[in-house]
């Protein structure tokens, strides 16, 4: 793999509902194999599914098995965050967003949000004090329309109250909304040519995409093609620049997730569009170089 100054580097969590589709694992691999990311740690989130959040667990665990790695994973919320009380206990996940947060270390920790943002909302519940300590890369929103909602957008969705939770925490937030994610298509012909041949976590991509695609839970699709919307995370982690930007106030998420607008809300970073060449082409080099040295 390719190396980089030290400096460079940053440390990252991924917090990801990674059972809940077949785009989330793309976009953990990337972050695995980015030499400028040190993952400290990968937060099964929940999709608003009875057992979802063990089903994320797992997936994660398969994707480390099948790439021989070893990150700590960490149990998440088991659902959104009820309006009427906080979690109390709360999960590892939380514990673990407060603890690496508060850590003394001069490499800035982003947060890089995959779904609903249940276990960052609720650490910043649990801790506010960290709402200064990090960045958070959010893949959800309409973004800054205040037009009805074209659908409901799922990550938001998922945990309302959590969304605007955070959204409104003052926190450093890099929002990436769905008119962006939605432009990150890839073509299944072309996943088999350039991924399928790379080792064991290619085969698992492939076919645990092929096999979502097949499924009825994919009838929303296009059918031969695949938006890889959680892979601006990581994308922007590495460069921030690879997409256009604007300060705005933080959109409110209504019920129907449509944006609304809300006077006094904090500015945050929303992006208008990203690089889909170097998206992918970034993630196909680096899991064909792995897979070359993994077989020397």
């Amino acid at each position: 793999m390719i190396s980089i100054p030290d400096a460079k580097k940053i440390r990252v969590i991924i917090d990801t509902d990674a059972a809940c589709e077949a785009d989330d694992p793309f976009a953990i691999v990337q972050a695995l194999l980015s030499p400028k990311l040190i993952v400290k740690g990968i937060l099964a989130e929940h999709f608003n599914e009875p057992g979802s959040v063990r089903k994320s667990y797992d997936e994660i665990l398969t994707i480390l098995d099948a790439m021989d790695l070893k990150v700590p994973v960490l149990m998440g919320e088991e659902s959104p965050v009820d309006v009427e009380g906080w979690p109390d206990p709360v999960s590892e996940a939380v514990d673990f967003i407060i603890t690496e947060a508060m850590k003394e270390d001069p490499k800035p920790l982003y947060i890089l949000c995959q779904g609903a943002v249940t276990n960052l909302a609720v650490a910043l519940k649990r801790k506010p004090a960290i709402r200064n300590r990090i960045r958070v890369i959010w893949i959800g929103t309409h973004g800054l329309s205040d037009k009805p909602a074209p659908f409901r957008e799922f990550n938001a969705g998922n945990d309302i109250t959590a969304a605007n939770y955070v959204l409104e925490s003052g926190a450093d937030i890099w929002l990436v909304p769905s008119d962006v994610y939605t432009t990150v298509t890839v073509g299944l012909a072309e996943l088999k040519l350039k991924v399928l041949p790379c080792g064991r976590i290619g085969r698992h991509l492939y076919e645990n995409m092929i096999n979502y695609n097949l499924s009825p839970l994919a009838g929303w699709t296009q059918g031969e093609s695949w938006s890889l919307g959680d892979s601006p995370a990581i994308a922007i982690a590495l460069n921030p620049e690879c997409g256009k930007y604007v300060y705005a106030p933080a959109p409110h998420v209504s019920e129907d997730t449509s944006s609304v607008s809300r006077s006094g809300n904090p500015v945050v970073r929303i992006y208008k569009s990203t690089d889909s060449r170097y998206i992918l082409e970034d993630l196909f080099a680096k899991l064909q170089l792995f897979a070359t040295e993994k077989s020397e």
